[in-house]
């Protein structure tokens, strides 16, 4: 029964009881299919999703991880972390389910691979780092470079300057097609005396912070006695509970920093559990 759920972990109870059962003697019932499995230590889990990273880009994850794996906690605090996410007024909870102990998670047979993809809800753009939370910004519209300009500009400049009055600082950003704009490169040229923009490495929502604080606002939306019924009351919700993040919260997600570069070290440039 172990081989069968190492060869489909996505396999229904009826389908291991199915395949237990051919060629033998005597057949087993589906409530015996489920004790046994439990007395292995096998429960039916939703798995976790994760990037579906390609080959070059494990590549550049390892080496982003080889080139910071000295920096202490006091390093990282000189980076201030940016991204944007979207949140939608309604969830679907149809997802599949699979077979896997307490310990396997991780295991690449026990994940399900997903690709970024926008449109609709609410989104937004914010940045902070372990000084403060940064400002979070509603994006009306897709965002192009010129529209990422303004934010550069309006936003993350002054946010550098004053943070980081010794230049001092590193600001973090994904590689979105309108980050890499000429424009915007040229921006940071103009402005590398000030603070230096971190080389993210693609495909790397495990090893940035701001990921968690998204979850965080995802559970406080859900946590809601009176949920958003329109876009209006569901974004003045985001930048509420936005405001109201606890310092101990995001302070320690920058502090896990350096648990998040062994965990890449040790998945040489793979998915991990962040």
């Amino acid at each position: 029964m172990g081989r069968l759920i190492q060869a489909d972990r996505r396999a229904t109870l009826t389908e291991i009881t199915t395949r237990y059962n051919r060629g033998m003697q005597q057949s087993i019932f589906e409530a015996t299919t489920r004790t046994t499995l439990r007395r292995m230590g096998y429960n039916s889990r939703r798995p976790h999703r994760v990037p579906l990273i390609s080959t070059t880009n494990r590549k550049k994850r390892l080496q982003f991880a080889q080139a910071h794996q000295n920096w202490t906690v006091e390093d990282w605090k000189n980076v201030a972390w940016s991204d944007d996410s979207r949140f939608l007024l309604r969830h679907s909870d149809g997802r599949v389910r699979i077979w896997r102990k307490q310990n396997e998670n991780m295991d690449p047979s026990c994940l399900v691979t997903t690709v970024q993809a926008g449109g609709g809800g609410v989104m937004v753009w914010g940045m902070f780092s372990w000084h403060t939370l940064g400002p979070l910004v509603p994006i009306g519209h897709r965002l192009n470079a010129t529209a990422y300009l303004s934010f550069v500009s309006d936003h993350v400049h002054p946010f550098m300057t004053t943070m980081y009055p010794s230049s001092d600082g590193y600001f973090q950003q994904e590689n979105a097609p309108c980050h890499k704009a000429r424009i915007i490169s040229n921006w940071f040229l103009e402005h590398d005396n000030e603070f230096t923009v971190l080389k993210w490495p693609p495909q790397s929502p495990d090893l940035n912070p701001i990921e968690h604080l998204w979850d965080v606002v995802e559970q406080e939306l859900r946590a809601l006695d009176v949920h958003p019924t329109n876009l209006h009351q569901l974004q003045d919700a985001i930048l509420s509970i936005w405001a109201n993040n606890s310092k101990e919260c995001f302070r320690h997600l920058v502090e896990s920093m350096p648990r998040r570069i062994k965990a890449v070290l040790k998945a040489k440039g793979g998915q991990t559990q962040y």
